[in-house]
């Protein structure tokens, strides 16, 4: 395909940005936007151009490889799956299939071939399995099924046609939406302004997004249940709501405003960290703007109230008439809508436990947080064999260093994977799949949660190697080799060839014929996927529209605003505050995410990496000189389960008491395959967190309020690096 240019979308973050990508000489000259995108308009962000990067890298893995000792060596693809079936079926034959565990990462959801990694899920019959999803999104899962009976029904944020937009825990100027996919949202959230609408940021930092706010509230990490409970008070007790509308679409009305009867805005206040007027005032303007949506995201979800904190974002839209209404909260209509049928999955949540049985399992899998515990502890039902497929756990994951011992511990050990990571050098055999730009498909995921609905298809810009394979086709050949020996003679070529015959691309075009769309319903002028892989920007199908009556899952098909097991954990949080530090602990910590960074993927491209160091302790002047601290010392950060040494950064642009580290760093481990990620400054900031620490519902990790100590860093000896550092990490 050279000196072409090819459309089709970024597919690094849930924006999927649409990009025009040009190629002279078989390599890749020019990532831009693509401004007939009908999502993105033209919008990418820095991560975009590394594409061509990844594709080119020399660090990524084009064969499978085994592990020799301390390094890999080339093994051919028919070779590679013989030795995982025979290892595979060896460990479940000995210790049954739950014995097998398995961990799913983020890029998955960001391919079709998804669909293949939960099937190879069901064809493990385990109960160790595991995914980034419980590190960054249950709660909004778990809120979800216990309110609308279906945790897809996670609402959309109409950003595009709403009057107020408030924002807690989230940055969509970094990031373009999680769970509410709105690329170039830095332009959506102008417009807002634009329109003579009003935008609040409710953080602990002010964010990106925060500086094109009208109104920035520096709540307390953890203090946002407290403020939602304030700003419920006011608009359940100074009758803001429509009682009739509410009572047309939800239950439990009586029981929400006998619950925040106390719960008054100068309670809260203290807990929340903002003062009782600002939480009175965030309530009326909420009720009283024409439309208005409170948008929240991953800076609340992990926390140990996330479950809570989520519930209570739903439930102000909800009683302000805002949801399922534009301009607020809203349902996407995709091509494919898997969130109509999905309200008759169940949801099996506490069908089994860890083997501790203090973590209930959620929609078949269990808390990530159990992982290394699982594998470690000898007897009945320990983990002894891995697949992951596309994640790195042992940086993005609170595991208190154990992960590490963990893997290397297995007696096998596949992982399917571009790189040599963190996670990774520990496998026995790794499989590596083609690159993104080598595939074709439809995602059929994020347009569920796109802000506007459409259809964008991902041309392929290379011709894959005549020895690639995508990620299904071995994921399809890891199920194959799951057949016991015997039966697998007879069925093993019968199974590969129905695979082969149902690739991602074909199911996906069957499921847009029979779509909502789909030229099943409409005849000549529905969808298909021709239709859809012709437009090179994609096809607009439209504004969000009402339609919760017909997605609701609840059997009484109304709107829970009080499910019965959170309302018992939100009268725990109102009686014992979680707001108290831990002891020789007085600083919080929280996260943070840089345009130019996603998790790990991006950091062994020179482009995404180049500046200043981003793994610093963001930290307020007034902390930073009662400390001793100035911009450019290191620092070292402690917390009750580890240790480790970052350079300060002082800014006024964060709240006293709280720090601020990003995650995803940390790569200079023995045996990484990546070059110029191992030579950047950096260090594991989920050594800090403690994986005991859960959001008892969902059992999601909570990693974004962790009480630490900061102090000077010893002086280094002249032979040491000026890098950041991991000091300690209990084992």
């Amino acid at each position: 395909m050279d000196g072409t240019t090819i459309a089709r979308q970024c597919s690094l973050c849930e924006a999927h940005c649409g990009i025009l990508v040009t190629v002279e000489d078989s390599r890749v000259t020019r990532i831009e936007g693509n401004p007939d995108d009908v999502l993105s308009k033209g919008y990418i962000c820095p991560k975009a151009t590394a594409m061509g990067g990844l594709h080119h890298d020399p660090d990524r893995l084009r064969t499978p490889v085994r592990r020799v000792g301390d390094t890999f060596e080339p093994i051919g693809w028919d070779e590679a799956f013989r030795e995982i079936g025979q290892r595979l079926r060896a460990v479940r034959a000995a210790h049954g299939p739950s014995a097998i565990g398995m961990y799913m990462g983020n890029p998955a959801a960001h391919s079709s071939s998804v669909m293949y990694g939960a099937l190879l899920r069901a064809a493990l019959l385990t109960r160790n399995f595991f995914t980034a999803s419980s590190i960054d999104q249950f709660p909004q899962e778990f809120v979800a099924w216990r309110m609308f009976g279906s945790n897809v029904l996670m609402p959309v944020t109409d950003i595009d046609r709403t009057d107020r937009l408030v924002v807690l825990g989230a940055n969509p100027a970094v990031s373009n939406g999680s769970i509410t996919t709105m690329p170039g949202a830095k332009q959506r959230i102008r417009e807002v302004r634009k329109r003579g609408g009003a935008v609040v940021v409710i953080d602990p930092r002010r964010t990106e997004t925060a500086r094109l706010a009208d109104e920035h509230v520096a709540v307390r990490p953890g203090g946002d249940v407290y403020l939602l409970l304030g700003m419920l008070h006011v608009l359940l007790t100074e009758g803001l709501c429509d009682e009739r509308g509410v009572r047309a679409q939800c239950s439990g009305l009586d029981e929400l405003r006998a619950l925040v009867i106390t719960t008054t805005p100068q309670r809260m206040a203290p807990l929340a960290g903002v003062d009782a007027e600002t939480i009175a005032r965030l309530a009326r303007d909420h009720a009283a703007a024409p439309s208005a949506v409170l948008y929240a995201r991953i800076g609340v979800c992990q926390q140990v109230t996330g479950t809570l904190t989520h519930w209570l974002v739903n439930t102000i839209n909800a009683v302000t008439g805002n949801l399922d209404r534009a301009g607020g909260q809203m349902f996407a209509s995709p091509v494919v809508d898997a969130a109509r049928y999905a309200k008759y999955l169940p949801m099996g949540h506490g069908a089994w436990t860890d083997r501790s049985g203090e973590h209930k399992s959620f929609r078949t899998e269990l808390p990530v947080a159990v992982l290394a515990e699982d594998i470690l502890t000898p007897g009945p039902g320990q983990i002894r064999a891995m697949i992951t497929y596309a994640g790195n756990p042992v940086l993005s994951t609170p595991q208190a260093g154990r992960l590490d011992d963990a893997l290397a511990s297995l007696d096998f050990y596949v992982a399917v994977d571009m790189y040599v990571t963190e996670t990774t050098r520990h496998a026995d055999i790794i499989l590596p799949p083609i690159s993104s730009l080598e595939r074709e498909e439809l995602n059929l995921l994020f347009p569920i949660f796109s802000v506007r609905n459409n259809a964008r298809y991902d041309a392929r810009v290379f011709e894959p190697p005549a020895d690639g394979l995508e990620d299904w086709q071995i994921l399809a050949r890891l199920i194959t080799e799951l057949v016991p020996l015997p039966a697998r003679r007879f069925t093993g070529r019968a199974l590969t060839g129905v695979f082969e015959q149902f690739s991602p691309l074909r199911l996906t075009a069957a499921a847009v014929a029979a779509g909502p769309y789909g030229v099943l319903r409409r005849g000549r002028k529905g969808l298909t996927l021709g239709k859809i892989r012709e437009a090179a920007g994609g096809i607009d199908l439209g504004p969000l529209q009402p339609r919760l009556p017909e997605l609701i899952g609840t059997p009484d098909h109304k709107v829970h605003l009080v499910p019965t097991d959170f309302l018992d954990a939100i009268r725990a949080v109102i009686d014992e505050p979680t707001a108290a530090p831990t002891p020789g602990y007085d600083l919080q910590l929280i996260g943070r995410r840089h345009l130019r960074s996603n998790n790990s993927w991006l950091h062994n491209i020179p482009s995404m990496v180049k500046g200043r160091d981003r793994c610093t302790v963001l930290m307020h002047p007034d902390d930073a000189a009662t400390r001793g601290l100035i911009d450019g010392d290191r620092a070292a950060v402690g917390s009750v389960t580890g240790s480790i040494v970052v350079p300060v950064e002082i800014s006024d642009d964060i709240r006293p008491g709280v720090v601020a580290i990003p995650h995803g760093w940390g790569h200079a481990e023995p045996g990484v395959g990546w070059t110029v990620a191992a030579a950047q400054p950096g260090v594991n900031v989920n050594l800090l967190h403690d994986p005991a620490l859960t959001d008892p519902l969902s059992g999601a990790s909570a990693v974004n309020n962790t009480w630490v100590r900061v102090s000077p860093a010893p002086i280094e000896t002249p032979d040491a690096t000026s890098r950041s550092e991991a000091v300690t990490a209990p084992r």
